[in-house]
């Protein structure tokens, strides 16, 4: 943050003030990777969003941070929840929600259009709690718990929201 000093004329006398100003700063751009036991790999690619209080992503929408969807390469098939996903590239969506969000891998692998549910191959809850600390940005990243199974974890704002994948 920077601090700027400010000189103001009041009432003919000199007044001093200081004025802090956020710095705006643009999404910086982050990859996660699973490594699977067996040398395969699934990674995640997203833009590290600043967490700002008046520009909170909307409830019950699917959120683009940066005005871009996530990106998610497999090289092996993968299982959220119940569905199956095939070695490839996928857009990737988070929809926030008070008690709960929701991972949406799409079909669409065009990360700049619009959200379309038609195209949707696979959607999970995911488990939320709550940070100690804001997380300053977006982060996005896995946890490997099992030989075959890899736990995604986003941290925005002070909400850590999570849902497993399992190598097939």
């Amino acid at each position: 943050m920077r601090t700027f000093v400010v000189c103001m004329l009041l009432w003919g006398g000199l007044a001093w003030a200081e004025r802090s100003f956020a710095q705006v700063t643009a999404p910086s751009e982050g990859t996660t990777v699973c490594a699977f036991a067996d040398g395969e790999e699934m990674s995640l690619h997203y833009l590290q969003e600043p967490f700002n209080h008046h520009d909170e992503p909307a409830m019950g929408k699917p959120w683009m941070p940066g005005g871009s969807a996530l990106t998610l390469f497999t090289q092996t098939p993968v299982v959220l929840g119940d569905s199956l996903i095939p070695t490839g590239a996928y857009t990737v969506y988070l929809t926030p929600e008070k008690h709960m969000w929701t991972l949406i891998v799409s079909r669409n692998t065009k990360v700049g259009n619009p959200y379309d549910e038609s195209l949707d191959l696979a959607r999970s809850a995911m488990e939320i709690g709550t940070l100690d600390q804001p997380a300053p940005q977006l982060t996005l990243y896995f946890a490997h718990l099992a030989p075959k199974q890899c736990n995604i974890r986003v941290d925005f704002g002070k909400t850590r929201a999570w849902v497993d994948f399992h190598e097939k």
